[in-house]
């Protein structure tokens, strides 16, 4: 046969086996791909009502790994970008106030929000839902030297510890009760070298998540924070 009538043989017998071969080695080939590339999360943070520009950003990411002995090609932290919550949002931010409001609720009932980079009107929120741990207790009792460098950074915020607010609007209750706490669950980020030059015209606050299983890596961040000149 001439290798005209040889090719026209093979495909007209063995075209569906060598379609599906290359498929399948496709296939493969693009998980393990993706397995060789895939960076292992170990801090996941949240950016609300903040914007950070790029160099601050690689700082807070790719800065934090290196200093603590990471590998950025394999190791990452994950970030939630534009983040948006308000309790006074307008008709053209609504919707999309509500759908930052889920993503925040959906990563921390799976766990995958540790730490939350924030504006007052976020801090305010975060607080009030009592999504944030008492940072003056971690801090204290896992590094004593941190919290002397950090403690004239934490801040205060009020935690609402019971709101009979739904049984008062269905006439269950005679009177709207909320009882709240203060609680040192922020740190105000402005006097520290990173974000003192990095020009904002707000004041910001860093607090972590209370269901957080990874609270070691989040007081490894602060440490990163105290510690890092701009």
């Amino acid at each position: 046969m001439s290798p005209a009538k040889k090719l026209e043989h093979i495909f007209t017998y063995y075209r569906w086996p060598i379609l599906l071969t290359l498929l399948a080695l496709l296939v493969v080939g693009s998980a393990v791909r993706r397995q060789l590339t895939k960076r292992e999360p170990v801090l996941y943070l949240g950016f609300a009502n903040v914007a950070v520009g790029e160099d601050l950003e690689a700082a807070l990411t790719e800065g934090f790994l290196r200093l603590g002995g990471g590998d950025p090609k394999r190791q990452e932290v994950y970030l939630y970008r534009d983040l948006y919550l308000s309790d006074d949002a307008d008709v053209l931010n609504h919707e999309y106030a509500y759908a930052s409001r889920m993503k925040v609720m959906g990563a921390i009932q799976a766990q995958k929000l540790d730490g939350v980079l924030m504006n007052r009107e976020a801090y305010n929120l975060f607080s009030a839902q009592g999504y944030l741990l008492d940072l003056s207790a971690l801090i204290s009792a896992s590094d004593p030297a941190l919290y002397g460098q950090l403690s004239a950074c934490l801040t205060s915020n009020t935690v609402t510890v019971s709101d009979n607010k739904i049984a008062w609007q269905l006439n269950e209750a005679e009177t709207h009760e909320v009882v709240t706490e203060t609680v040192s669950n922020g740190l105000a980020l402005m006097t520290l070298p990173l974000f003192r030059a990095a020009g904002f015209e707000e004041p910001l606050y860093f607090g972590v998540i209370a269901n957080s299983p990874r609270t070691e890596a989040a007081l490894r961040f602060m440490r990163y924070l105290a510690e890092t000149a701009a």
